[in-house]
């Protein structure tokens, strides 16, 4: 069989933000990656790992629950079923759930607890007003608002792809956990890059890795020019309020974000967390993911800001 050359790959990838993503995740020692997308056309200009991962892809292909950062998901379901920015929604200490009790992050601040408006709820990432918005929403509500920002609904993109998944519900308690990003909720880094990119951008926003593979929309409800603004600015106020607040001087245009803290049980039984953040900032949507961290604004939101910044 005679030999002939192939036709070389044309890559979305930009040289100098992929090598900005690898040099961040450098010295982290946990599995890692950080995944950059341009909202306007899904390109993907960064897909790194970090040395942790042991050679695994969990940028485009991780399969893990993305905690807070679901919240995304979850808040456009509540807006579509009529609560607004301001809505008022109770953030108790705890809230207990067919016997399982959930409660907020260790440090939680106690001035955001109580009858606060929806928007301080995401800022703050208060667990328990959105599990105690939960008969607002069934778990089609749900999945449709995932499947308007991008999670959920599987792709070919011509490489390992992970768009996530939101399971059914099996019980009262696992409906609670899926509000906040647990539960049966799955997603990769590359999944919650094109989430916060399809609230940048307004519409549905599906990655893309490789110009000579085509990449189509699937069905999903458009996301209207109200939930936009209305979703823009509860994640805005995680910046200039919340839990991202280290991204508020980052300079250029506003920036929009969402931190993610999401447990599961680790070695010998005990729990441990995943640290998520994501961000988008003009044309640029990115997604950092630490499989072993504190929290997503002290582990995962300084690798964020750094790449920010460059």
């Amino acid at each position: 069989v005679q030999e002939t050359d192939g036709d070389p790959l044309e890559l979305t990838l930009n040289p100098d933000m992929q090598a900005d993503a690898e040099s961040l995740l450098a010295d982290v020692t946990s599995g890692s990656a950080l995944v950059a997308i341009r909202p306007s056309d899904g390109a993907i200009l960064a897909a790194a790992n970090g040395p942790g991962t042991d050679g695994q892809n969990l940028a485009t292909y991780g399969q893990f629950p993305p905690g807070s950062t679901f919240k995304i998901v979850s808040s456009l379901a509540l807006l579509r079923a009529g609560l607004t920015p301001d809505s008022t929604v109770s953030c108790p200490p705890t809230l207990t759930v067919d016997g399982k009790e959930f409660g907020n992050y260790s440090d939680y601040p106690s001035s955001a607890t109580g009858d606060i408006p929806l928007r301080t709820a995401v800022a703050q990432s208060c667990n328990t007003a959105f599990i105690g918005a939960r008969d607002e929403l069934s778990h089609s509500d749900l999945a449709d608002a995932a499947a308007s920002l991008g999670l959920g609904v599987d792709h070919d993109l011509g490489f390992p792809a992970y768009f996530g998944s939101l399971e059914p519900p099996a019980s009262e308690t696992e409906a609670a956990a899926d509000l906040i990003g647990q539960g049966t909720v799955l997603a990769s880094p590359m999944t919650m890059a094109a989430v916060i990119a399809s609230a940048q951008e307004g519409r549905l926003v599906v990655p893309r890795l490789l110009e000579q593979v085509d990449v189509s929309d699937h069905d999903h409800t458009a996301l209207t020019e109200q939930e936009t603004d209305q979703l823009q600015d509860m994640l805005r106020a995680v910046v200039t309020e919340g839990s991202g607040s280290q991204l508020a001087d980052v300079p250029g245009p506003p920036v929009i974000a969402k931190t993610g803290t999401a447990e599961f049980v680790g070695g010998e039984g005990g729990v441990q967390t995943h640290a998520w953040m994501v961000a988008a900032q003009g044309d640029l949507a990115v997604a950092v993911f630490v499989e072993l961290g504190e929290s997503g604004s002290r582990t995962a939101g300084p690798i964020l800001e750094a790449f920010l910044r460059r």
